[in-house]
């Protein structure tokens, strides 16, 4: 599950309202940002090729994304099922920034 076509699927399956989501090249991976309030420094969500499926990690505003993020858990299954995943991980994050 690492093409970049299977990413993007997975990318559309799991837009919202409350995060941009893109596919980013390098590493290969779909990637969530959201305003944190800061300039520069938004909330950005990683999920990379890992496991049986994709991994997913929570980087805090000014975290340096190439260093290890906060580990949310792990998505599996077709592309529509781990996006629908990966878009209710985002909501259930966005509902606990905005607290």
């Amino acid at each position: 599950m690492t093409s970049p076509a299977e990413l993007t699927r997975i990318a559309r399956a799991a837009e919202t309202h409350s995060w941009s989501i893109s596919v980013v090249p390098t590493p290969l991976a779909v990637m969530a940002t959201r305003e944190s309030g800061r300039i520069g420094e938004p909330w950005v969500v990683m999920a990379v090729p890992g496991g049986r499926g994709l991994r997913v990690s929570f980087f805090q505003p000014g975290d340096a994304l190439d260093a290890t993020g906060e580990e949310v858990g792990e998505i599996s299954g077709n592309p529509r099922e781990m996006g629908r995943e990966l878009r209710s991980m985002l909501e259930d994050l966005a509902e606990g920034a905005a607290a």
